[in-house]
């Protein structure tokens, strides 16, 4: 148990630092280009590899790594879903979305009743993290379900909500990466000064910055949305 443990947590690793690397390059190519579409194709393996690990350690090592299950779940269905939107046209749409609309309902449920149950302990901890974690985890995948209903019940979508479901998705599964590597259990591997500093936040901030910019100007520009093409 201990080496498939340690198996485990090696390549969640590798592939989550290639995750974050590569989500990094994406953000900051041309959208729609050729480099864009390849290298988000890596991101979303490695993203769905890591999460999967992720939760797999999650229940293998329960007494510590619990809420990894559950980060993991959200993150892979979040990239699955934000790569689904970019390649499947509307009509396609509704068996892909029933699946992981349920796979986000059960999550959220068992988050909510994670922190609940944390707050029903003396120090309001469940297997090492805060009810206030569990929490906010929970926030993240009812947005995703919220979400996942929308697109299940209007049936169709325009271009420009089609891309800027793909965005956020794609966005906030980087930005759980980016947390787990910076601020969650990979903080470990930094100096204590610099874990201190609060520079390691700086990585979040700036996913989620860049992801209200390209909202914004997916949503609210003039120009015809030729941001992203199927492939």
């Amino acid at each position: 148990m201990t080496i498939l443990v340690t198996l485990i947590t090696i390549a969640h690793i590798a592939s989550g630092t290639i995750a974050v690397g590569m989500g990094a390059i994406t953000l900051a190519a041309q959208k729609g280009a050729r480099s864009h579409i390849n290298i988000g194709r890596v991101f979303t393996a490695c993203m769905v590899l890591s999460s999967l690990l992720g939760a797999a350690l999650g229940l293998v090592k329960f007494e510590t790594f619990y809420i990894t299950f559950h980060a993991g779940m959200l993150g892979m269905t979040l990239v699955l879903s934000g790569r689904i939107l970019a390649r499947v046209q509307n009509r396609d749409l509704g068996a892909p979305f029933v699946a992981i609309g349920s796979v986000n309902f059960l999550n959220t449920a068992g988050l909510v009743a994670a922190g609940f149950c944390a707050l029903t302990l003396p120090e309001q901890t469940l297997r090492g993290f805060a009810a206030a974690d569990y929490f906010f985890l929970a926030g993240m995948a009812s947005v995703a379900l919220l979400n996942d209903l929308v697109i299940l019940l209007r049936k169709t979508l325009s271009d420009r909500h089609r891309i800027a479901q793909h965005l956020w998705r794609m966005c906030i599964g980087f930005f759980i990466a980016a947390g787990s590597a910076f601020t969650g259990p990979g903080a470990g591997i930094f100096p204590e000064v610099v874990r201190n500093s609060g520079v390691l936040s700086l990585p979040e901030l700036t996913i989620i910055l860049l992801m209200l910019f390209w909202l914004f100007r997916i949503l609210f520009g003039r120009h015809r949305c030729t941001l992203l093409t199927p492939a």
